[in-house]
């Protein structure tokens, strides 16, 4: 199953829609601490509507403990400083994809633990600074679910 992990998010109406979104497509959550807001934030609550109880959403203490809770698991980042297209990967049914916080992005000791084609971003304009969180992990989860087929999902 794939995953998207958070790396200390900061802002609940996003994480609430990404638990929406993740709800919606099978993908489990997980979300490393320290978080900028409560779990039970109203905002988090409001974005994730009745999503919250359809959702595999899984708290890690720290970005350490979130590690060591998936070793062998290919971590995919998501950063502005990435070489590659988010298109130039082929993802794998067991990848994670690892975005940053809204404001500073993931950290260098992260990107520097993993190798630069794991590190991936989303073309944009040259002046630009970023998406908005939940937007970008729309954009890469459903490439990597087009990839596979979209192998969770079904028409109705």
């Amino acid at each position: 199953m794939l995953q998207v992990a958070l790396f200390e998010p900061e802002i609940p109406p996003n994480t609430g829609n990404i638990i929406r979104l993740c709800a919606n497509t099978g993908a489990a959550l997980n979300l490393i601490h320290p978080l900028g807001f409560y779990p039970t934030d109203k905002q988090l609550q409001r974005a994730g509507l009745d999503y919250h109880a359809w959702a595999n959403v899984s708290h890690h203490e720290d970005y350490a403990a979130f590690k060591k809770n998936h070793v062998g698991k290919r971590i995919i980042a998501c950063s502005t400083k990435g070489k590659h297209y988010y298109t130039d990967i082929q993802f794998d049914l067991n990848d994670i994809l690892l975005f940053g916080p809204e404001t500073r992005g993931l950290p260098a000791h992260v990107l520097g633990e993993l190798p630069e084609s794991q590190i991936v971003r989303i073309p944009m304009l040259g002046n630009s600074r970023s998406l908005n969180l939940s937007n970008s992990v729309a954009i890469v989860l459903y490439e990597a679910l087009r990839q596979l087929n979209f192998f969770v999902l079904s028409l109705k």
